[in-house]
């Protein structure tokens, strides 16, 4: 159920509720239970509504609408603290303050594995950069779009305006529709310029299994997509894996929807609480010689992106209401659960490993004292890495080997300072450790004061072997013994090389605040850090851990956000995981759009389960057996119905190469009404996670290969291609393929039905007419090309159709028509927002031109 926690606006709960609606389906009493709820909802927010849409507001209203006065970006308690800190210098701290009070630039990523990369890049240059120079460079500057020169491939761009600024300004009206559509699509992604640096960092490999612990609202994670996808072979998967994780049920319903534009099956969106994470286990390769084949091993990932849950004070620049909330304490109750987490990702990852900390937060208690103390639990096993080398172009800061703590106003500087009753809250681990007063020093001294934040840092710094490592905070007391070697009373700086760590801050290059640090693995952690890590608790409790992240990551659905992304590119809360903005639902055909590329849970409210036999039969398991482990989510079945596989095959075509065995899985407890196709790193998972009692709550998985019809136009097979699914399906089909001239697909994309006499080229509506009923594909073809090289080359455009009786019906979304019509033949008069959905292939056969 979606939780009312502020006001929303109707059309939003509308959308909402058809959204869910779709991802719970099936059972006729749990819809209307739904839908009675929804009622409820619109009812009570009616009532209580101050202003309704549809009525206008009081003389008295407007008056004071009038006097509406933007918020007070002051806070002293904020400006206090961090000039206290030092994260600047104090020669720095008018245009340091001056900057945070100035609107966030815009900014966007285009999908590097786009099949129209290249034109979208070229209408970038061209088409906005040139043209619009004339139009707006005198009030928003010459380079008021631009790209981030940092970004590999001038791939992410810049503008000199806000978000607000992009929607209001007349000149920009094209531009912005542009970015709308492009983020519908995939094509491009809103994000904050400095939650793309992270990503960056882990040096992702085409094979690499990669772990984000905590990955909503999904930006880091597209990111991560788009790595494995762009070094692809044609017509191939890659060997890599990506596992997004999230704490909340409603975030991942966020991740789902923003990654499911990659159309992946290479993906698997889990439910979990970061730092409980499960341990996954994965099928073994193995030949016939292996004796060992049938045990499973454990999954260690190569690449651990921990973006933590933080206070996010680093958006401030967007986050107008962190003016007026910021206290000092925020930062301090989240560290000991970025510690939990992050020590948690250590632990998953694997030896040889790298791991990405970061948060959106400048507050030294929520960054470096987490990197110091993860290194001072691990001991030797890890290093922080000097990556100052890489992404030269980006202007970062050192790490701090300094800071001091504040409790209630009252500055501490050791752990000894802290009150007796204060002491299970403000934890030895906030506090640098004992041995950095002259290590950690000597090194920040080291750099001249002029140049220490441009130059690149010494690689010679090493991490001291620690005879008593700190691994224990689940008892506080071990926490805060005062006999603990690494905290002593004296510390004032950290013992580690700090200086390692990152620090971007807003008036570099007028962006938002982010904190990154770069940890290589080295070697396992020891029995004694493995156990320790799996029992460590926040000494306020874990519903307080709970709360915490509840509280500073609420389901933001207010009515002017909501706005902001109807009217805007899709856009991120604090930085990529921390506040999101509501996202719009895409009213786009339930048979063709991308909201349902990806298996979704479907809610459950009873006590009946479901499991499947070898034949692909269902069994209904009643509450006396076993009960499914994750109640609320229905779970991952694989589709093994020898017969409707067959057929499937059969009636596309489909060549032996193109494995289906073990890689069709559905969700769907009766008549499988979608089937989705996983890759095969995605099917070792799987399948000892059944094997094992599903270990890992999956949200969702895979992409859209096929979809049951109801036609009634006598079709022998049951299932029809997802358009999603088809550019990994196409280059192995043989059968149902239909050849159009430029004139005629172009045609089937502007009208959607189209009668069989009404095609320009009339041998192509012979073959259409005299093709059985059916799904199809319609392939552009241009020139001479032969079946087969159309087939093979990745640049081949071709679309879902429909044959029914006397039309051919486009199975596409409008937003991908609108794609192709574009990119392919140029044309950018085309309006598909009044277009009405088609609810059934029954109701394609009218013709509409």
């Amino acid at each position: 159920m979606i939780a009312l926690r502020t006001p929303v606006s109707l059309r939003h709960l509308v959308v909402a509720g058809g959204q869910r609606k779709r991802c719970i389906g099936g059972d006729r009493k749990r819809g209307r239970a739904q839908r009675r709820h929804f009622a409820g909802a619109l009812e009570s927010l009616w009532r209580h509504s101050p202003h309704p849409r549809c009525s206008p507001a009081p003389a008295a209203a407007r008056q004071s609408n009038s006097s509406w006065q933007p918020p007070v970006l002051e806070n002293t308690a904020f400006e206090e603290y961090y000039k206290e800190q030092q994260i600047v210098h104090e020669e720095e701290w008018d245009a340091f303050m001056s900057v945070l009070r100035k609107p966030l630039p815009a900014t966007f990523r285009i999908n590097a594995s786009c099949r129209f990369l290249g034109d979208i890049c070229s209408k970038l240059e061209n088409d906005f950069r040139r043209s619009l120079e004339c139009e707006v460079s005198d009030e928003y500057g010459e380079d008021f779009i631009s790209p981030l020169t940092w970004y590999p491939g001038n791939l992410a761009w810049r503008l000199n305006f806000s978000r607000k600024q992009l929607r209001k300004t007349e000149a920009l009206e094209s531009f912005h529709e542009f970015l709308k559509h492009e983020s519908e699509v995939g094509n491009i992604t809103r994000q904050e310029a400095v939650s793309m640096v992270p990503p960056l960092f882990l040096n992702v490999q085409p094979d690499h299994h990669i772990l984000d612990m905590c990955a909503a609202p999904g930006s880091k994670t597209f990111q991560l997509l788009e790595f494995i996808h762009q070094s692809k072979e044609p017509g191939l998967l890659p060997r890599a894996l990506v596992i997004a994780n999230d704490f909340k049920a409603q975030r991942c319903d966020l991740l789902i929807h923003n990654t499911k534009r990659m159309c992946t099956a290479n993906l698997i969106v889990t439910n979990h609480d970061a730092q409980n994470f499960p341990t996954c286990s994965l099928a073994k390769d193995h030949s016939e010689t292996d004796k060992d084949h049938h045990k499973p091993q454990r999954l260690e990932f190569d690449r651990v992106l921990c973006d933590v849950p933080c206070s996010g004070d680093g958006t401030i620049r967007k986050s107008h209401d962190m003016w007026r909330k910021w206290n000092s304490s925020m930062g301090n109750e989240f560290h000991l659960l970025q510690v939990n987490i992050a020590m948690r990702g250590i632990a998953l990852l694997k030896v040889g490993g790298r791991m990405v900390y970061s948060t959106c937060s400048m507050n030294p208690i929520e960054n470096e004292a987490v990197v110091a103390e993860l290194l001072r639990r691990s001991g030797n096993s890890v290093e922080l890495l000097d990556v100052s080398e890489e992404l030269p172009e980006l202007v970062r800061r050192p790490g701090l080997s300094t800071w001091k703590v504040n409790d209630r106003g009252s500055w501490c500087q050791t752990h000894e300072d802290v009150s007796h009753d204060r002491k299970n809250v403000i934890l030895p681990s906030m506090f640098p450790s004992s041995k950095s007063t002259h290590e950690g020093h000597a090194v920040y001294n080291n750099v001249d004061a002029k140049l220490e934040y441009s130059m690149s840092f010494s690689r010679n710094f090493k991490i001291e072997e620690m005879s008593n490592v700190n691994c224990d905070t689940g008892g506080v007391s071990a926490s805060i013994s005062a006999q603990n070697s690494d905290y002593t009373s004296n510390s004032v700086g950290s013992k580690s090389p700090l200086s390692r760590c990152m620090r971007i801050v807003p008036h570099d290059q007028d962006g938002g605040a982010f904190f990154i640090a770069v940890i290589h693995k080295l070697s396992p952690l020891n029995e004694s850090q493995m156990t320790k890590v799996g029992k460590t608790e926040h000494p306020l409790s874990t519903a307080r851990t709970v709360g915490l992240q509840e509280q500073y990551q609420p389901e933001i659905t207010t009515p002017a956000k909501k706005m902001m992304h109807q009217h805007g590119i899709v856009s991120e809360g604090r930085g990529d995981n921390k506040l999101p903005v509501e996202q719009e639902n895409l009213s786009v055909d339930n048979q063709t759009s991308k909201h349902s590329n990806l298996i979704e849970g479907k809610m459950e409210t009873d006590d009946v389960k479901y499991s499947q036999t070898k034949s692909g039969d269902i069994i209904h398991r009643t509450k006396l057996d076993r009960q499914y482990k994750w109640k609320g989510i229905d779970p991952v079945l694989f589709f093994e119905d020898d017969a409707v596989i067959k057929n499937i095959v059969s009636f596309f075509g489909i060549e032996e190469t193109f494995s289906l065995e073990g890689r069709l899985v559905t969700r769907s407890t009766d008549n499988a009404r979608r089937i989705y196709y996983i890759s095969k790193s995605v099917q070792e998972i799987l399948e000892v996670n059944v094997q094992v009692g599903e270990q890992i709550k999956i949200a969702s998985v895979g992409v859209k290969m096929f979809e049951r019809h109801r036609s009634k136009d006598g079709c022998s097979c049951a299932y029809r291609l997802s358009y999603e699914g088809l550019s990994l399906l196409f280059p192995y089909m043989r059968k149902r393929i239909l050849y159009a001239s430029p004139v005629d697909f172009k045609q089937l994309l502007q009208c959607r039905t189209i009668n069989f006499a009404h095609f320009t080229d009339a041998r192509f509506g012979e073959e259409a007419s005299s093709l059985m009923p059916g799904c199809c594909v319609v392939v552009l073809r241009e020139g001479h090309q032969d079946a087969d090289s159309v087939a093979m080359d990745p640049s081949t455009i071709s679309i879902v159709c429909w044959r029914g009786k006397s039309t051919m019906n486009v199975l596409v979304s409008p937003p991908d028509r609108k794609e192709l019509l574009e990119y392919r033949f140029g044309f950018k008069e085309f309006n598909f927002e009044d277009e009405k959905p088609n609810k059934d292939i029954n109701g394609l056969d009218e013709g509409n031109c």
